[in-house]
């Protein structure tokens, strides 16, 4: 079987030792879970531009993108999921769009939600790193 694959890039929003989250819509790929916001690139889109777009359509906030912090793939029954992590300063107030909830999660509350499988290396660096 060929699983269609995604590039998706994800920003890491720490404020205060805090990681801001959002919840993944129910009735979506793995609905129900929290998550670094972010999202797929389009064709011919830089990740910077795909995560500076994602952001603003997901939480109506301008950002500027920093460092890549991890790049990881992850392969799930129905898709491949290449995924790019990158390091982001909010320059206003994270307003959600989409109905999606949304946290400020510490360190130690990361492993008591339900991520995502492909962000486990994420979690596992963020938290050796506090």
């Amino acid at each position: 079987m060929i699983r269609p694959h995604m590039v998706v890039t994800a920003a890491v929003i720490e404020q205060e030792g805090r990681f801001l989250l959002t919840r993944r819509l129910e009735g979506t790929h793995l609905g129900g879970r929290w998550e670094f916001p972010g999202g797929k690139c389009e064709p011919g889109e830089v990740h910077h531009q795909a995560l500076a777009r994602e952001l603003d359509e997901e939480l109506a906030v301008p950002v500027t993108v920093g460092a890549l912090i991890l790049s990881t793939t992850h392969v799930y029954e129905e898709r491949t999921v290449e995924l790019h992590f990158y390091q982001v300063e909010l320059r206003g107030r994270a307003v959600p769009q989409l109905g999606q909830e949304m946290c400020w999660a510490s360190r130690e509350e990361l492993d008591s939600l339900d991520f995502p499988e492909a962000d486990a290396a994420l979690i596992d660096l963020l938290k050796r790193h506090a």
